[in-house]
């Protein structure tokens, strides 16, 4: 292995907080010996417990994982963030205040903040926040909680990362609970009602238990309801219960290791389409992609030949 390579390791796994930086970076950019590093730093993960949380705009959930990292940070845990912004880098404001605000309360090495921003990465995002979640891993937290808006399939991948998936909604949001129920509703494991002392809890209580009888779990768990006014605190030590009852019922269940095959089965085919992907494009030197797409636009050739021929050309 590159000296270097093991220097920035030890240095990482050392709890040197700029190596981390610096490790997630190279990663995240794709620079160069990224591929290496991970290689080097994966033996060493799988141990931290990874949460994942999702929800609508506006469901409060910065505010919820802030609360559960000080939370974890009062047991002496480590923790690590990963918030993934659908944001644009010019107008996302509201999100990056949140961020800054969290960051300043966090002068404690014990908790790392990484923002991602969705925008502008060509599907490859899950793939970018599960090689953090590995570098972060690696680093010795003990939880790291991946942050993501609920939007669809982005969700649907980076939840794939998590060991528990929480899903928080909000009352007001009408048939919102209907509309995200799509993706989003099957891969709860905790669900959680925050600002509940709003107007209306009950009846997203009433939603979730209706749907729930609706779509049994192949593994026998009902996801439990917890309220929460996070912005006051109120029921994080409940959530932070039912995240350890379930991780209980996981491993009673031997389910723990049944999952994560699970995982990697979809995250193996991910990582392959991705390296497909790069190979294929690799080889579309010289605007080759325009061309090809002007001859399909005009009807001189179909795409189907197209594309038999791109991957004819990858070669072995």
């Amino acid at each position: 292995m590159n000296p270097n390579i093991q220097t920035s390791i030890d240095e990482l796994r050392s709890g040197d907080v700029r190596a981390l930086a610096r490790a997630i970076s190279t990663v995240e950019n794709r620079a160069p010996g990224w591929g290496e590093l991970l290689k080097a730093l994966f033996p060493h993960s799988g141990k931290a417990r990874v949460l994942g949380v999702t929800g609508p705009p506006g469901a409060g959930k910065s505010t919820l994982v802030d609360q559960l990292a000080r939370f974890y940070r009062k047991e002496n845990r480590t923790v690590g963030i990963i918030a993934v912004d659908p944001t644009s880098p010019y107008t996302g404001g509201a999100i990056l205040g949140d961020r800054i605000r969290m960051q300043e309360h966090f002068s404690d090495p014990g908790i790392y903040i990484r923002s991602m921003a969705t925008r502008g990465s060509l599907g490859g995002l899950a793939r970018t926040t599960a090689d953090v979640t590995t570098v972060l891993d690696a680093s010795g937290r003990d939880l790291i909680m991946i942050e993501t808006v609920g939007v669809g399939q982005d969700e649907v991948n980076i939840i794939r990362l998590a060991n528990i998936t929480i899903v928080i909604l909000v009352p007001g949001m009408g048939d919102d609970v209907q509309t995200i129920k799509a993706g989003i509703m099957e891969i709860a494991d905790i669900f959680v009602i925050n600002k509940s002392d709003r107007d209306g809890a009950e009846h997203v209580e009433r939603e979730i238990r209706t749907l729930q009888s609706l779509a049994m779990r192949h593994d026998g768990w009902t996801p439990p309801i917890v309220k929460t006014v996070a912005s006051e605190g109120k029921g994080i030590e409940e959530l932070a219960a039912a995240i350890e009852n379930y991780e209980g019922y996981l491993q009673k269940e031997n389910l723990a290791l049944k999952k994560s095959v699970e995982n990697w089965q979809e995250r193996l085919v991910e990582m392959l389409r991705d390296a497909l992907l790069e190979k294929a494009r690799a080889q579309m030197v010289d605007g080759g992609m325009a061309r090809y797409a002007a001859e399909v636009a005009e009807h001189k050739r179909d795409p189907y030949t197209v594309v038999e021929e791109i991957v004819g050309g990858m070669g072995g």
